[in-house]
């Protein structure tokens, strides 16, 4: 009877191990728990136009709700899904920079934004 009682102890044990191992492998997969929906990891979206001197204006915004690199892929992949806009986001100090062909339209940057899931809080444009 003890022998019995002790393999039912040593198949939970091993059920419950296997189980948080799968789990674990699961959110690794799916970005973590700070990202809406867990997630997968974003692919960025590559400018094709890296010549810094074709972007003469630039905008700067204060992002709040980000807060993995999952996060920074997903602003800078809104950002740069526009036409003329080359953007880098920065987690430390939760600022995007977005490099400008055109004269900013600060308003549709923001939707941009807003769009992927997170708050302007500050906008700023310079020329």
């Amino acid at each position: 009877m003890n022998n019995v009682i002790n393999i039912v102890i040593i198949v939970v044990i091993a059920a419950l191990v296997v189980f948080g191992i799968a789990n674990y492998i699961k959110k690794l997969k799916k970005g973590g728990d700070c990202c809406p929906e867990h997630e997968e990891t974003t692919k960025s979206i590559k400018v094709k136009d890296r010549d810094k001197s074709h972007y003469p204006y630039e905008a700067k915004l204060a992002i709040d709700g980000m807060s993995c690199g999952n996060c920074v892929r997903n602003v800078e992949n809104a950002l740069n899904a526009l036409d003329g806009t080359w953007a880098t986001v920065s987690l430390e100090d939760d600022m995007a920079t977005v490099l400008l062909k055109d004269k900013p339209d600060i308003d549709k940057l923001s939707k941009a934004v807003s769009d992927a899931g997170y708050l302007v809080l500050k906008r700023k444009s310079t020329y």
